[in-house]
């Protein structure tokens, strides 16, 4: 077996590269024609999703192939191979079996066990027996994930450990809630009419959204999706149909909308997004303390810089001759080194002179001379406290050089945003809607970017674990079966062999048994031909089932040279499977 798969996904890319990376239907069928055509490869198919790019090649050469499908990506991707590179990642062989089992079954998507990947394999395998670049190998390993991903499904509760991605997007909009109770009532508008815009759609019905407008280039498929909407029997939603000309004006009504396009550009712009929600927020809301009586040079400000600030009479920042001038410094009323922004960041010359200065006086009392001592305020340190505190900071500060600042910082009130009155889900690769609109007040966005983020870390089911196993049995049984399909064409030539050995002789029998009747002629002949049989069931049987373990493809080579089999004889074999091999067939 040579499987090779060379490809880039959200596991290993960030989401801009591969926006950038992504191919249209025209660009992954060129892709697969040029691939068959390079040297290396012999099939090719490619899986494009919104979260990975992959090509899949039967190829001759393991290096050789890797350079040569890096390349081809690069080249059909737009991406130069330098930028590419670092986040491509290869498999062979098993590994590469073991790979598309496991994205068959969901256990390699954003949101771990979601079904709408069998969809797209179905549709990449399609593809690539449309363009006759997938043969015997890429047919069997394409059907055989779609019936692994089958299994994974009904066999076990992996139904449970993800959802789609639509419905992992709404939840997302919906802040984690209950998606039913947050688009009850709700006007949705869906752009695109493709696979996954007709399950977002469906998807919102089912939710109870009142109305669904349906927008795409191609008006006649977006009228179709909207009577499908109609005549759905569990849904009570009304749908309508309009070109994509009328996006704006729908946006401007609408409170959810879903975009999922195969636009190369922008479909929301930022600045279409803003006029489509003017006059349907609020006027944002001032944030204390930046403008108005709440700032710092204003009337509360004022009030509060007298009140907490080194201008108070209690205070010994406010002393004649404090040489930390603390009156600068808000919030110390009653001077104190123990960890206050006094003293942070000072340098230890200075804190020795004010220790010196506090050891020279009384708290609270006057410095200059003869003047009269004030009770100390409540509150405040003694003066051997204070001074013994500062001299620890000195001795501290003269190793690290300054003190740090170890007060908390004043909490901050951040500005409310207002809640949302328009809820966007982008599920374009690349992005239909401007990034840009994240920072727009009233409107929340969920991309492609942000749903990656949100699954990062969501939890495993138990379930994963029983379709990993599923995942590890099957790779075993498909390499097996692919190394006793590669030793079938030479026992087909042996038994072939022998056949003519059989006929050869019975021929020679007739030569010197002119009279022999039909009657013991056929039972001679039948004799012979089971002796023949038993003879090789054996020897054939077991070099199968040898041919079928790791490493046992060294039978074939082993059976040709004991019974000494033309090459070109099992090379027709071959050809003569290839030929009847179901290319054109629909996939499972």
């Amino acid at each position: 077996m040579s499987l090779l798969v060379v490809g880039l996904s959200h596991r290993s890319a960030p989401v801009s590269v591969l926006e950038r990376a992504a191919l249209t239907a025209d660009a992954q069928v060129k892709l697969l024609q040029d691939t068959v055509a390079a040297e290396p490869a012999a099939e090719a198919a490619v899986l494009a999703t919104c979260n990975r790019i992959e090509l899949y090649a039967d190829v001759d050469k393991f290096h050789a192939g890797v350079a040569e499908l890096s390349t081809l990506l690069a080249q059909h991707s737009g991406v130069g191979l330098e930028e590419l590179t670092p986040y491509l990642y290869v498999h062979y062989e098993d590994r590469a079996v073991h790979h598309l089992f496991s994205v068959a079954c969901g256990l390699d998507s954003m949101v771990v066990g979601e079904g709408q990947i069998l969809g797209q394999i179905k549709d990449a395998l399609a593809r690539a027996q449309e363009v006759h670049s997938a043969g015997r190998l890429l047919n069997d390993l394409f059907q055989q994930a779609l019936r692994v991903g089958k299994r994974a499904h009904s066999e076990t509760g992996i139904d449970r450990a993800g959802q789609s991605l639509v419905t992992f997007g709404l939840e997302q909009l919906a802040r984690g809630g209950d998606v039913q109770q947050w688009a009850r009532g709700k006007r949705a508008l869906v752009i695109g009419a493709g696979s996954m815009s007709s399950l977002a759609a469906a998807t919102l019905a089912r939710a109870g959204v009142a109305e669904i407008v349906v927008a795409n280039r191609t008006f006649d498929r977006a009228e179709r999706l909207a009577e499908i909407l109609m005549d759905g029997d569990d849904t009570d939603v009304a749908a309508r149909a309009v070109p994509m000309e009328s996006v704006p004006a729908e946006l401007t009504r609408a409170d959810v909308a879903v975009s999922c396009t195969g636009a190369t550009g922008l479909v929301l712009t930022a600045e279409a997004v803003a006029e489509a929600i003017q006059g349907r927020t609020p006027a944002p809301r001032a944030v204390p303390g930046e403008d108005g009586p709440g700032a710092p040079g204003g009337a509360s400000g004022s009030a509060a810089g007298a009140q907490h600030g080194g201008a108070s009479g209690t205070s010994l920042g406010s002393e004649d001759g404090c040489p930390l001038e603390l009156s600068a410094v808000q919030g110390t009323a009653g001077f104190s080194v123990l960890g206050e922004a006094a003293v942070a960041g000072m340098a230890a010359a200075d804190l020795e002179q004010h220790a010196a200065w506090v050891d020279n006086g009384t708290v609270g009392g006057d410095r200059r001379a003869g003047g009269p001592a004030r009770q100390a305020p409540a509150g405040t340190l003694d003066p051997a406290a204070d001074t013994d505190a500062i001299a620890a900071l000195a001795a501290t500060v003269a190793t690290v050089g300054r003190i740090p600042e170890r007060r908390r910082p004043e909490p901050v009130e951040e500005p409310q945003r207002p809640e949302p009155v328009l809820f966007l889900l982008d599920l374009a690769m690349p992005r239909d809607i401007d990034a840009a609109v994240h920072r727009l007040a009233g409107v929340r966005l969920v991309d492609i970017e942000s749903l990656a983020e949100a699954s990062a870390g969501a939890p495993m089911a138990a379930d994963v674990d029983q379709v990993r196993r599923i995942v590890s049995d099957e790779v075993a049984a498909f390499g097996a079966a692919l190394r006793a399909a590669h030793i079938t064409p030479t026992v087909v030539a042996l038994r072939t062999m022998a056949a003519d050995v059989v006929a050869g002789e019975i021929a020679r029998l007739d030569g010197r048994l002119p009279g022999l009747d039909d009657k013991h002629r056929a039972e001679i002949t039948q004799t012979v031909r089971r002796v023949v049989d038993k003879l090789l069931h054996a020897p054939t049987v077991r070099v199968k089932q040898l041919a079928a373990e790791p490493g046992g493809a060294g039978y074939a080579d082993a059976l040709r040279t004991l019974f000494d089999l033309d090459p070109e004889t099992v090379a027709a074999v071959s050809r003569a499977e290839e030929s009847t091999t179901p290319r054109d067939r629909g996939p499972a």
